[in-house]
């Protein structure tokens, strides 16, 4: 995601006329890679998407997901439209998500301890999982750990 990210205008008009919070987290979030700061991630549930708004500063970056296909995209405030994300990754050791490599990380043990309950078999044991997706923002591939050293960008 980058810098610009003007994304304050953080998602279309008509997705505030049917979502609903289901929970706001203060935490830690980083941009490019930048050392973390204060943020807040606000999650709402969209119908048949979950957005996850996380307000650093003066900035907003929104990533959505949804089910059937699982996909994952941002929105770009200034082409006012979704884009597709590259790639998502997950350490469970540290709570932490980061999506297109290091443009936006977040320390969400909510979202990750959901990701347990959900796959309780996939992420026994695991540390890392990885998440590739396609020029849609499908799932393209999914790796685990050490499985990931193979996987190129």
């Amino acid at each position: 995601m980058a810098a610009g990210a003007s994304l304050a205008a953080d998602a279309p008009a008509k997705a505030a006329a049917v979502s609903q919070v289901l929970y706001s987290l203060s935490t830690r979030c980083s941009i490019e890679g930048a050392a973390p700061k204060t943020c807040v991630v606000e999650v709402v549930d969209e119908g048949s998407a979950t957005l996850y708004r996380h307000r650093i500063g003066a900035v907003t970056m929104t990533v959505r997901i949804t089910d059937k296909p699982v996909r994952m995209e941002r929105w770009n405030g200034a082409k006012k439209t979704w884009q597709p994300l590259k790639e998502a990754a997950a350490r469970f050791s540290t709570n932490t998500i980061c999506f297109n490599g290091r443009d936006l990380c977040v320390v969400n043990p909510n979202y990750l301890n959901s990701v347990r309950q959900d796959r309780p078999d996939a992420t026994a044991g695991r540390d890392l999982v990885m998440v590739r997706f396609d020029g849609t923002g499908r799932v393209n591939l999914t790796c685990y750990d050490d499985g990931c050293k193979g996987v190129k960008s």
